[in-house]
């Protein structure tokens, strides 16, 4: 009998648990952070080097740095000053009496455009180093999400392998008591339809683990993980963090910076397009040549648009409009993300609380429980349903308590998304 129970108590207390703490180095082979997807080998794979990929290959972040070197040339545009005009004009078509002007017409921006163009374009380029950030953020928590649940598929898969074995032990002691007249064969019919449910199960856990590396390896873009396993642990959980300090912290959010940078930035647009309400001044310094005189003669001209029909007012009620709307965004991104912080710390806490009551009382119940039908069953004290219903109250705990730890690394991940860095140390 001690055979019949040994592999469900080791799938319960000597599981090893999945989290965000990496094996050591050198205990196993592990994937170089400095190999790319061409490179990477059937090793164990760490969350370090499996951020390590994403951060060089994710296909969202490396649009989000193109971006921002996008911008970077934006910004360096909105600093050049307006080429010069150079102007010919041939007057008279006979060699005799023609005139030949030669003139260089310089166009000077007024009402401060350059600088608040620059501005503008510096705003610009800061919200895409945030939304930047901001990606960067997405990608480790989608990476630290993804990780985690490989590591909850492996060890449901082994959990779900015990489980199989657990009721192949159970059919035969069913069928042992049966061949001794000690049992009815509707018994050994259930402990078979048992067995049944148990590899079905066990391959259900084996296709969800082969969904949870693929999702893994997406992430750098490698659509067959070649990775032999994630290795780690869920165990010990994060702490939770406290609120006063996420709350200070929420000011300095990747998703309130690129809203306070997007406001800033209609902020100069509207400063630009008032600017461009004076007309720019063109300056031209030439010289005419008069064939018929023989001489040359200096020219000196002045040009200045009347802003009579046109006093760009429509740009101006736009661009203010659009400030309108960027600090309401910036309002409504402080909201969405204050909010989206308390659900995920809320969650952390949840969690933390449901392993800790599954540690404490429930898991040790179920298996007490579970053993104590055992036992019965074998000595022809209790009939075989009673193991069936302990048995299926123990793997619920064991399914509760892993999904409890992966939902407390998961609030983890989603609370260091929206901050943008890491908010949590583990216990």
């Amino acid at each position: 009998m001690h055979r019949f129970l040994l592999p469900l108590s080791v799938a319960v207390f000597a599981m090893p648990a999945t989290a965000a703490t990496p094996t050591p180095s050198g205990a196993h082979d592990t994937y170089s952070a400095a190999a790319g997807n061409a490179g990477e080998a059937a090793a164990a794979l760490t969350l370090p080097a499996a951020l390590a990929l994403a951060m060089r290959a994710n296909p969202d972040l490396s649009a989000a740095r193109h971006e921002a070197a996008a911008l970077d040339g934006a910004a360096q545009q909105a600093r050049a000053l307006p080429n010069p005009q150079l102007q010919t004009l041939v007057e008279d078509s006979r060699r005799a009496t023609r005139s030949t002007t030669v003139q260089l017409n310089q166009t000077l921006e007024l009402g401060g455009q350059r600088g608040a163009r620059i501005d503008a374009a510096r705003h610009g380029r800061d919200g895409a180093a945030h939304d930047l950030a901001a990606q960067r953020a997405a990608t480790r928590a989608a990476v630290s999400v993804a990780f985690v649940e490989v590591l909850a598929a492996q060890e449901g898969l082994r959990l779900a392998d015990s489980a199989a074995a657990l009721a192949r032990h159970a059919g035969d002691i069913a069928a042992r008591r049966v061949a001794a007249g000690k049992a009815s064969p509707v018994e050994q019919t259930r402990a078979r339809v048992a067995e049944a449910a148990a590899r079905l199960d066990a391959n259900l856990a084996g296709g969800a683990l082969a969904g949870a590396r693929k999702r893994l390896a997406a992430l750098w873009g490698n659509p067959a993980p070649p990775f032999s396993q994630a290795e780690g642990r869920l165990e010990p959980l994060p702490a939770l963090p406290d609120e006063a300090d996420l709350a200070r912290r929420l000011g300095n959010a990747p998703a309130v910076l690129k809203a306070r940078s997007a406001l800033a930035q209609r902020t100069a647009m509207a400063q630009l397009e008032r600017s461009r309400r004076t007309p720019d001044l063109s300056v031209s310094v030439g010289v005419k040549r008069s064939a018929e005189l023989g001489r040359n003669q200096a020219i000196f001209g002045l040009s200045l648009p009347l802003p009579l029909f046109d006093g760009n007012q429509g740009n101006v009620l736009e661009a203010l409009r659009r400030g309108d709307k960027a600090a309401d965004e910036l309002a409504a991104a402080s909201i969405r993300s204050g909010a989206e912080l308390a659900a995920a710390r809320q969650t952390l806490q949840d969690a933390r609380q449901q392993v800790e009551a599954l540690r404490g009382d429930i898991l040790p119940g179920a298996q007490s429980a579970y053993e104590a039908a055992a036992k019965g069953f074998e000595y022809g004290k209790f009939a075989f349903i009673d193991v069936l219903d302990a048995q299926r109250t123990l793997l619920q705990a064991n399914t509760q308590h892993l999904r409890a730890l992966a939902d407390a690394h998961k609030a983890a991940a989603e609370i260091d998304r929206i901050l943008g860095e890491p908010a949590h140390a583990a216990e």
